[in-house]
């Protein structure tokens, strides 16, 4: 099978409500940072050593991390703070910068040095979900912009230029131009309910939607709407597409498992089972590694991917 279970590592216990969050690879640095909530921290694993080597802490409600390998930089967002921090991946202080309410999904322009914050905002807030964009070298906010709905999860795509936001109600993903970040450009609608995990697949033009109802669709971004979907093993959070592998990695916490989609054939592989719960992941594009963050347990199951027989590759 496509997966294959390599090793186990300790994270530390959790201090308080929740669990973990969104995480990230350096692939370069061989770390890997992992938002681990319940501790309003952000855990860091050594990828070469498969072990936890320090924790930052004072992130609080810490929701997700996002890593730029070329400048050096983490940034995570604190959902419980309203900020944005940012810190350099080897360590080092941390700076923050106010964003919307509950700020969840990142996105980096690398070229232009512009975060993309997805704000979820307070349902007793009507009109609150936005999203904030940072400039990161003068730490200060570019632009606030009202968003139509609950925002998911967030990402660039460097090849069009723009920058796409999955957002809950209306069921659709919003597009920011990179250029002019200033504005909606456009929406495409989703037909599934509850868009939610967001990769993407730069050589086909396609983003992978994971979505509440339980399914994955494939959205044609220069067409501008879903080709196809595929039913998942339940309601599915984080996603993450390997190009050397063709392979859709999905997070599904209830039952507890990772289905492993093949996109070329657009059929599901395999589907591993992790804990209950543990509805996040990592991806290592360096290594082919994948990993699951287990709540009850506190540990990151590793794993290594290879294509199965008679699989694209």
């Amino acid at each position: 099978m496509p997966l294959n279970h390599a090793s186990v590592i300790a994270l530390p216990a959790h201090l308080g409500p929740g669990a973990f969050d969104h995480a990230a690879v350096d692939t370069g640095r061989g770390l890997l940072f992992v938002a681990h909530t319940a501790n309003d921290a952000v855990d860091v694993i050594d990828t070469h050593a498969a072990r936890h080597v320090r924790s930052i802490d004072g992130l609080k409600g810490v929701a997700g991390a996002l890593t730029d390998s070329i400048g050096g930089l983490v940034f995570s967002s604190n959902r419980g703070e309203n900020t944005i921090a940012m810190f350099a991946a080897e360590g080092g202080e941390v700076t923050k910068v106010g964003v919307g309410l509950r700020p969840n999904g990142l996105a980096h322009d690398p070229g232009r040095g512009t975060l993309l914050c997805a704000n979820v905002g307070d349902p007793g807030a009507p009109g609150s979900a936005s999203v904030t964009i940072v400039d990161v070298a003068s730490r200060a906010v570019r632009a606030t912009i009202a968003m139509p709905g609950r925002t998911r999860w967030a990402i660039f795509d460097p090849d069009q230029d723009r920058f796409f936001v999955n957002i809950a109600d209306p069921a659709e993903i919003v597009i920011v131009d990179a250029r002019s970040p200033d504005r909606i450009a456009g929406a495409i609608p989703i037909p599934q309910r509850g868009p939610h995990g967001l990769d993407l697949d730069a050589a086909r033009h396609l983003l992978y939607c994971a979505c509440d109802d339980g399914q994955v669709c494939a959205v044609d971004i220069q067409a501008g709407h879903v080709v196809r979907s595929l039913a998942l093993s339940g309601p599915p959070d984080v996603v993450f597409y390997n190009p050397a592998l063709n392979h859709l990695y999905v997070a599904i916490g209830d039952p507890g498992v990772i289905d492993v989609v093949d996109v070329a054939r657009w059929t599901r592989v395999e589907t591993v089972v992790t804990e209950p719960g543990a509805h996040t992941l990592a991806f290592d594009a360096g290594a082919n590694r994948v990993y699951a963050f287990l709540p009850r347990s506190h540990r990151a199951l590793v794993f290594e991917d290879e294509p199965a027989a008679g699989e694209a590759s």
